[in-house]
């Protein structure tokens, strides 16, 4: 394991990756970005159901994002491991220049859509939509299956972690890892997140199972688990 700039290096089934502070996974031998969970046109969809008006910038942001993580990394692919449009109209509904942003980072790469429980059907943008993808030794998908093989690659839950550092309760949004599976945090802009010592993640994950905080300098830690919390 190494640390360079804003991305830790880590070993995981026999593949070297990075996970990158954004919430962003790079494997660099098959020149491969992973995104999970962008959730684009949330605000927007949210606002004409009902929901909170907050400024629809969320896309736009998110967007910006990537593209700075596409520039830095240079992958011939890039996976978007669901759910990844709020809602399967979105797509098509999104503004003329956010549908753009994506048509241009799509350009001259192989994009791969996983279908998510948001967007379980063709969202309406380039490339290639799939329930899940595989690559040796590992496989792509948006949801955890509790009996896959080792290797997997996963989203859906939007990992965070609360850790105690010199006294002061620290919230992050992680990755989750253990011997068999990999979990990606929410890529997108306010998109919340399910607790690492929630009983459902805490079950999901295997003994020994760590979190990798996201933010400027990333940082492996051992996962807080349901268990730690009740002591």
């Amino acid at each position: 394991m190494k640390q360079s700039m804003n991305r830790l290096v880590f070993d995981f089934c026999g593949a070297t990756l990075e996970a990158l502070g954004s919430g962003a996974l790079h494997w660099p031998a098959a020149r491969t970005l992973v995104v999970s969970d962008l959730h684009l046109g949330k605000c927007a969809r949210g606002a004409a159901t009902g929901g909170a008006a907050l400024p629809p910038y969320d896309t736009r942001e998110t967007l910006a994002r990537l593209a700075r993580d596409i520039a830095a990394t240079e992958p011939e692919r890039v996976i978007c491991l669901g759910d990844s449009f709020d809602s399967v109209a979105i797509g098509a509904a999104l503004p003329s220049e956010e549908r753009a942003r994506i048509a241009a980072l799509q350009t001259g790469r192989d994009w791969i859509w996983i279908e998510g429980n948001h967007d379980p059907g063709h969202v309406g943008a380039g490339g290639t939509h799939l329930e899940t993808w595989a690559q040796a030794p590992l496989a792509f998908r948006h949801i955890t299956v509790p009996a896959s093989d080792a290797g997997e690659v996963s989203g859906h839950y939007h990992p965070k972690a609360r850790i105690l550092l010199r006294g002061r309760a620290l919230s992050r949004a992680c990755f989750l890892m253990d011997s068999e599976r990999l979990m990606l945090p929410a890529y997108g802009a306010y998109t919340g997140g399910l607790w690492t010592h929630s009983a459902t993640l805490s079950r999901l994950m295997g003994p020994g199972a760590e979190v990798i905080l996201c933010g400027e300098r990333p940082a492996r830690l051992p996962m807080p688990r349901a268990e730690a919390r009740r002591a």
